[in-house]
């Protein structure tokens, strides 16, 4: 098998209005991306894949029917918005950036090792609508379908400000979105082999055996540095110091980035200064973009989404713009199905856009995020279950943190965005230091250690008869 695999994603606004159920312009269902063969997708990849993970080799092309990965993107979408919703209300004030794809990949390839309650927890706060096999064919389908999209994409000239790894020739594609997945365990820990192959065959997630218990800095610093490498250097120092230490036992990691450029430009010249109103009535000088073009377009009760397309053909950003001073209670209301309705009244009339130039960076950590969203049980170490991820007794193997770093800049010419996500999972360390008092009703026997056999059991709940005269 190969210890990684990286591979192209489009997560595009248009993607997205099929998968709320909204047609595309020329009326094409846009889940029909299908060859014409008539035959039945090929689900023979995962007919032995059972709960105790038998061998997997890697899933190039799973097969899956379409309705049921529309079913499960429509459930990452609602999950994005859930995440949105929680961020939100915790910094109301403050702007949110974040990839639901990466925390979507790595609570996913989590998921797999839940069992019982946890399992049934997590499912329901990520809006998993599918199970076992599907679940994760779903994700290696969507994988596969965005790579192939984007093989088929636009061949553009390639912007000076995507840097030194291009030359800027007509041949290159001003295009690149890449995902990659990492699992961290601890060298002589008992993991299930199984396991790691099913997130090897199916998530392209390599394999890299660490010393968490005796260098945890030194794996914290190779960790950091492949979320840097696969970045473009964008995402740095994912893992903050102290955050790992000798309990850790796995650390599952996703990658995300994006370079794209606009199908039309901005012309620099256009940009001008301008004044932007913050949500509390205040004003912030910074620049404005402009453009007239056809574009996607709807308008709804004051309410404006635009789509601007990205050159490679297949990746859009959608901006919804809701009516003077209702954005709170937009928000509020914001749905799948919302946005659903917004999509089906697209046309492409011209459009006079002012747009901000902007940046963004986030990071923060999800525990709180995902307990308030209903996902408790995986962060307890006394009733976590991820004997999944074992061979035996789970030791209780449960969620520490759940860290996410994103950044996007976005300019005339285009788009740069990245984002990482790593789910660390530590295991219950003994106490150094405990205290026992023996003061109420108790039980006890005594055994034949070798045999395990009890010789005497006892019970004891008064204790005026246990003093000898």
């Amino acid at each position: 098998m190969t210890t990684e695999r990286r591979t192209v994603l489009a997560l595009s606004g248009a993607f997205l209005a099929g998968l709320a159920g909204c047609a595309s312009d020329d009326g094409d269902d846009p889940t029909d991306d299908e060859p014409d063969s008539g035959d039945e997708p090929d689900d023979s990849a995962f007919d032995e894949y059972e709960t105790d993970f038998p061998e997997l080799d890697l899933v190039t092309d799973p097969g899956i029917e379409s309705d049921l990965l529309a079913e499960q993107v429509r459930g990452n979408v609602a999950a994005s918005l859930a995440v949105l919703e929680q961020l939100r209300e915790e910094t109301p004030d403050e702007n949110l950036f974040f990839s639901p794809y990466s925390i979507s990949v790595a609570l996913a390839m989590t998921y797999a090792g839940a069992r019982g309650e946890t399992a049934t927890e997590m499912a329901e706060t990520l809006r998993y609508e599918l199970e076992g096999d599907d679940l994760h064919a779903a994700f290696g389908a969507l994988e596969h379908e965005f790579e192939r999209r984007n093989e088929d994409g636009k061949t553009v000239e390639t912007p000076e400000w995507a840097g030194e790894e291009t030359d800027g020739t007509e041949d290159e594609l001003g295009f690149q979105l890449s995902s990659a997945n990492t699992v961290w365990p601890e060298d002589d820990y008992p993991f299930a082999e199984g396991y790691f192959d099913l997130l090897e065959a199916y998530y392209g997630a390599g394999k890299h055996l660490v010393d968490f218990s005796g260098s945890p800095e030194e794996a914290r610093q190779e960790i950091n540095e492949w979320v840097a490498d696969r970045t473009n250097d964008r995402i740095e120092d994912l893992l903050p110091e102290g955050s790992i230490d000798s309990s850790t036992r796995l650390v599952l990691t996703n990658a995300v980035y994006f370079l794209a450029a606009w199908e039309h430009d901005f012309d620099p010249a256009d940009t001008e200064p301008g004044t932007f109103t913050n949500l509390d009535g205040s004003e912030t000088d910074l620049d404005l973009m402009y453009q007239s073009a056809e574009l996607r377009y709807a308008e709804i009760d004051g309410h404006q989404l635009v789509e601007l397309p990205y050159a490679n053909g297949d990746t859009s950003m959608v901006v919804i713009l809701p009516a003077a001073g209702e954005f709170e209670s937009f928000e509020e209301t914001f749905s799948v199905d919302r946005l659903g309705v917004m999509l089906e009244e697209i046309g492409r009339p011209k459009v006079d856009l002012t747009f901000p130039k902007f940046g963004i960076e986030s990071e923060f950590s999800l525990v709180g995020t995902m307990q308030n969203l209903g996902m408790t049980r995986a962060f307890d170490n006394g009733s976590a279950d991820f004997s999944g991820m074992v061979d035996g007794d789970s030791s209780g193997l449960a969620i520490d943190d759940i860290r996410h770093k994103s950044f996007i800049e976005v300019d005339e010419e285009g788009t740069e965005a990245a984002a990482a996500t790593a789910v660390e999972m530590d295991e219950a360390a003994p106490p150094d230091h405990v205290e026992m008092t023996v003061d109420r009703p108790f039980l006890f026997y005594i055994r034949d250690r070798p045999t395990e056999t009890p010789l005497f059991v006892g019970r004891v709940v008064d204790g005026e008869s246990l003093q000898s005269e």
